[in-house]
């Protein structure tokens, strides 16, 4: 089982808006741009099913379609949103002695 330190909630949204503005922009207008944060809130919130509709809600949205028209067909840099994210991370929890174990499957392990 893994250890999760303790996460002051001032800490991480100010983490979280220094990600986000670092992410900006990649994106080539400011509405995908917003409705990429509210995803990735929606995302890190938790929610028991995890999808375009369940997402949309979470961000107060009537419908999926902003959050799918971000996924399909919206402009932005998805490989320089990587690189962004690998270096943020890299910047705030490099360890010489860390290891990164990521499952995509959401099976329980």
């Amino acid at each position: 089982m893994a250890a999760c330190p303790s996460v002051d909630p001032d800490r991480w949204q100010d983490g979280f808006d220094e990600l986000v503005g670092r992410i900006a922009g990649r994106f080539a207008r400011v509405e995908p741009r917003r409705r990429a944060r509210l995803f990735l809130l929606g995302l890190l919130a938790g929610l028991p099913r995890v999808n375009c509709w369940t997402i949309a809600e979470h961000a107060g949205e009537t419908s999926p379609d902003g959050m799918q028209n971000l996924l399909s067909r919206a402009a932005w840099d998805a490989e320089a949103v990587r690189d962004d994210l690998r270096t943020f991370v890299v910047d705030h929890l490099a360890d010489p002695a860390a290891v990164l174990v990521v499952d995509e499957t959401g099976d329980v392990k």
